[in-house]
């Protein structure tokens, strides 16, 4: 009864923190206002052409974005929600990039 209980608060944690307003997304946001920043400085804006580039550069923005949030969890059903999270967030690393 204690693993449910426990599960349950750690659930609501992370759902508060992911979908409050001002939670923990504010790092988020800040960190990609200054990758844009950062990008728009360099001359190569979009995605690039070459597929290994390409792999490249989306392995490291994953990996930006993974530094940021919390720690992987072991949890099954959390890790699908996690990789929900990290790729959402890459898509719209991705869409401020084309932009």
């Amino acid at each position: 009864m204690s693993e449910v209980i426990l599960l349950g608060l750690i659930m609501l944690i992370v759902a508060a923190c992911a979908f409050a307003p001002l939670g923990c997304a504010i790092s988020v946001y800040s960190k990609v206002k200054d990758v844009k920043k950062s990008n728009a400085a360099d001359s190569g804006d979009a995605l690039p052409e070459d597929s290994i580039l390409r792999r490249h550069f989306l392995t490291q923005l994953q990996s930006e974005i993974e530094a940021t949030l919390f720690p992987r969890p072991s949890d099954s059903m959390l890790q699908r929600h996690y990789d929900a999270l990290v790729a959402a967030e890459v898509e719209n690393r991705l869409q401020l990039i084309g932009k």
